[in-house]
């Protein structure tokens, strides 16, 4: 059997090309998208300046549900400091370091903070340095209170050496003159001052953010496993070897979580479109093999061997094109890293992990799918009476199947439906729902295809019979009476415009509802921030306020939550971002508040937004279980419900309830609303440039603006576009020069009844007409329902925000695309002596 679909293959190469090509995408796209999930599992950062330490013991960054992954923590959980001395008394080690990061930056000669990798741990004890592997150290260790020691590159960028002074600002403390003492060569080590200073800065004497030690040689993991034992139940984490990482960055906990967030996310998209892809590129393949098929079954072979020869020849080729589209799997997510890292999502640093599971698993899932996809293409022909197969072999059914039409225009119902959560659920999972709801609306279509190509084939066969010329009556008879074949292209062609324009639709539309939330609920005029130097200093506050012309000054900073709720009687747990105010916020934002208000944000209180107010019963009253940013446990009240969630979040801390809980206690900005003048905005452009390191833009756009200010997630969702595309693209290249190949016999036929190339070419473009016509049409209505009540529900009208020449651009694509692989291989197949054309197939 196997050596016959090989002898069998050899016919068909061109339909066989399109299944390759359709195999070849989608080992990529999910080999790439199963490295992402496996490296956001297994990936781990570098020690980096944990380098030196054999053992590392630090808090459990993570929070763990029953039946599900844990969500990563990114604020810094601390630890007591007692445990430096008992871990340090354990036989084996050699050196205990209790190590805490603080803010710190310098202020170069020119009153400019030097930047670092991040400013609000920079600050370090120098027994810390004992954590560094191999560190070179040039001068001296720092041993009073105005004594530094600095990073290599740090002392190059801020233009120091030892033996120099420099302005150091710790803490958010106005800056302080500082003795270069030594020049740590070591890569991110940041600034280390003697023991003693560094706790006093610090303002923790009581906790660590970790515990390092060193051991003799070969006793590591001894150590660590007694350490272990003796934390079990703390919730502490023992580590070693490539996890300590983690141990000096808890927010790679998080990123590495993202990716597997992000491949969860994309895995739905892909799974959908290369399955449709594949099973159509399939059906093309078979349909062209119908009569050999069926000349089988004449001479007396059973449903089951045709289905099993379909299904061999199929996975041969597949098996062909897998491992050339697993190997670009791999580059394509070293490429998706590199975007990843570049637009800051995850940090630099952080590998990627190469196994051979995502390409065993691609493997398995495409050797499925092509199975299944083969089997089902040639159900049909295989469960004919062996004479009706051979009759039916040269042309399609008369008639669609009314079951298929059935089936399909149900799909297509449920679709519409399942576009429906925007309007009652303003969020981004929300939004989610319209390119679902549009891409199982065209699947929706394929499957009841026949009947519409079909019926609009005969509508335009109808009109042009009197009035329209030989080629044009042709070209609408053809698309009528082969309505499975060209059915197969419509749907595939749609597919592609549905998919790029509810995809972009919706991330430009979101964007729109969230910068118009943020627009009309920011009071304030200006923001003042101090990135550099790890937060905003406790005294500029009072100094904005005390300025001409302010009439409202708040502090913001952002943590993430992690909320347990119950829904439908079991227990839920969602991570997100979380803002934390206090109650003079109300003077610098409107989060249209429906109930409740701001300034009750005091206290163990929250706000949450209508929509999860309503989901979730969180009415103005409720108490609601939290698990904060560095994991502890706490039971707030809501104090107000707010409408402008989608801009602002879902839920907003009180500035005292988020107190000593986040990674530094300084805020994060400080918002500011004034009079409107220009006297006012100069006299606070004044205070921050007398500041180092404070940095004053507009409210409502912190940035300089363009495309730096994309977020993230955006780049990511528009690169997910290209690529699908890309090979949506290519998939209907193929299927179509396939399908064109295979009617060389009807060319031939009419050649010999005496029409000529030019006729045939002429029909050809207005068949190819016709299928891009068909295609953006039902595309267009297909992604209308769901477009309209994305808008309806996020902006308020019936119509999503986006660019206008989209669409423009995508019917000049798909009718450029149908007519260059329609003429094309229909000039190829014109060289072909009409009687050799009928002869050989």
């Amino acid at each position: 059997m196997f050596r016959l679909a090989i002898q069998m293959a050899g016919h068909r190469v061109t339909a066989l090309i399109a299944v390759a090509c359709a195999v070849l995408g989608a080992a990529a796209l999910i080999t790439a998208t199963g490295v992402l999930a496996e490296s956001g599992l297994r990936s781990r950062l570098p020690a980096g300046r944990l380098a030196g330490a054999s053992v590392v013991v630090a808090a459990d960054q993570e929070f763990r549900q029953a039946g599900d992954l844990p969500l990563a923590l990114s604020e810094r959980r601390r630890i007591p400091a007692r445990l430096v001395g008992e871990l340090g008394r354990l036989p084996g080690v050699t050196t205990a370091v209790g190590d805490t990061g603080f803010p710190a930056a310098l202020v170069d000669a020119h009153g400019q903070v030097v930047p670092s990798e991040d400013p609000r741990v920079a600050g370090h004890g120098w027994s810390s340095t004992k954590l560094l592997a191999d560190a070179r150290v040039t001068g001296s260790e720092p041993n009073a209170s105005d004594e530094i020691a600095v990073d290599r590159a740090t002392a190059a960028a801020a233009g120091i050496e030892p033996g120099d002074e420099v302005q150091v600002v710790v803490n958010a403390r106005p800056a302080t003159g500082y003795h270069v003492s030594a020049v740590v060569d070591a890569p991110g080590a940041g600034v280390y001052f003697a023991d003693a200073t560094a706790l006093r800065l610090s303002g923790r004497s009581d906790r660590v953010d970790l515990v390092g030690l060193r051991t003799a040689p070969g006793v590591e993991e001894r150590v660590a496993a007694e350490i272990r034992t003796k934390v079990k139940g703390a919730g502490l984490r023992v580590v070693t070897g490539a996890e300590r990482g983690e141990a000096a960055a808890p927010g790679a906990g998080a990123s590495r979580s993202l990716l597997v967030l992000l491949a969860g996310s994309l895995s739905g998209i892909i799974v959908l479109i290369t399955g449709f892809v594949m099973a159509s590129a399939l059906a093309v393949s078979i349909a062209g093999q119908r009569r050999d098929l069926a000349l089988m079954r004449a001479v007396g072979a059973t449903p089951r061997q045709i289905r099993r020869l379909a299904a061999a020849q199929s996975t041969a080729v597949a098996a062909v094109a897998v491992a050339p589209g697993v190997g670009l799997g791999y580059l394509l997510a070293g490429l998706f890293r590199d975007l990843l890292a570049d637009r800051g999502v995850i940090p630099p640093e952080l590998p990627l992990t190469f196994s051979p599971l995502p390409a065993f698993a691609a493997f398995l899932l495409l050797l499925v799918a092509v199975q299944a996809a083969a089997r089902c293409s040639a159900w049909s022909t295989s469960r004919m009476p062996a004479t009706e197969a051979v009759a039916a072999s040269r042309s399609e059914p008369r008639d669609p199947s009314r079951t298929r039409t059935r089936i399909g225009v149900l799909v297509v119902l449920v679709a519409m439906i399942m576009s429906t959560p925007p309007l009652f659920l303003r969020t981004a999972i929300g939004a989610t729902a319209t390119p679902i709801a549009g891409i199982v609306g065209a699947i929706g279509l394929a499957v009841a295809g026949p009947a519409l190509v079909r019926g609009v084939g005969g509508a335009a066969a109808r009109a042009t019979r009197r009035s329209g010329s030989a080629p044009t009556w042709l070209a609408m008879a053809n698309f009528r009476a082969y309505a499975l074949r060209n059915a197969g292209i419509v749907s595939t062609l749609a597919m592609a415009v549905v998919f790029v324009l509810t995809y972009t639709f919706t991330q430009t539309t979101v964007l729109a509802a969230t910068g118009h939330d943020i627009r009309t609920g920011t009071l304030a005029q200006l923001r003042l921030s101090a990135p550099a130097l790890g937060g905003i200093p406790s005294d500029v506050p009072a100094a904005v306020r005390k300025t001409a012309g302010v009439r409202a000054a708040a502090p913001v900073g952002t943590t993430t939550v992690v909320w347990e709720y119950t829904q439908f009687g079991d227990k839920e747990a969602e991570s997100g971002s979380a803002a934390v105010l206090t109650p003079e916020a109300a003077g610098v934002l409107d989060l249209d508040v429906q109930d409740g208000g701001l300034d009750r944000l005091t206290g163990a209180t929250v706000a949450v937004s209508s929509d999860v107010a309503r989901s979730r019963s969180a009415t103005v009253g409720r108490r609601v279980s939290l698990v904060l940013g560095d994991g502890t446990r706490a039971d707030a009240e809501v104090v107000a419900v707010y409408g402008r969630g989608l801009g602002f979040g879902t839920v907003v801390l009180s500035h005292d309830l988020a107190a000593g809980h986040t990674t530094t206690a300084l805020d994060a900005s400080l918002l500011i609303r004034t009079d409107g003048t220009a006297k006012a905005r100069q006299s606070l452009t004044t205070l921050a440039a007398s500041r180092p390191g404070l940095a004053l833009a507009p409210a409502d756009s912190p940035s300089a603006g363009g495309l730096k200010d994309v977020p993230p997630e955006t780049w990511i969702n528009l690169a997910t576009i290209v690529v699908l595309l890309g090979y949506l693209l290519l998939s209907i290249a193929n299927k179509l020069v396939a399908a064109t190949a295979q009617r060389k016999a009807e060319l031939g036929a009419l050649r010999l009844n005496g029409t000529t190339p030019r006729q045939i070419r002429a029909m050809m473009r207005r068949e190819a007409a016709v299928t891009a016509a068909t295609a953006l049409t039902t595309a267009v209505l297909f992604s209308a329902i769901p477009l309209a009540l994305l808008g309806q529900g996020f902006l308020g009208r019936p119509w999503p925000a986006g660019p206008t020449w989209l669409l423009p651009a995508l019917a000049l694509t798909v009718t450029a695309t149908a007519y260059l692989t329609i003429e094309l291989p229909t000039r190829q197949a014109l060289r072909t002596a009409p009687a050799e054309a009928i002869r050989v197939h």
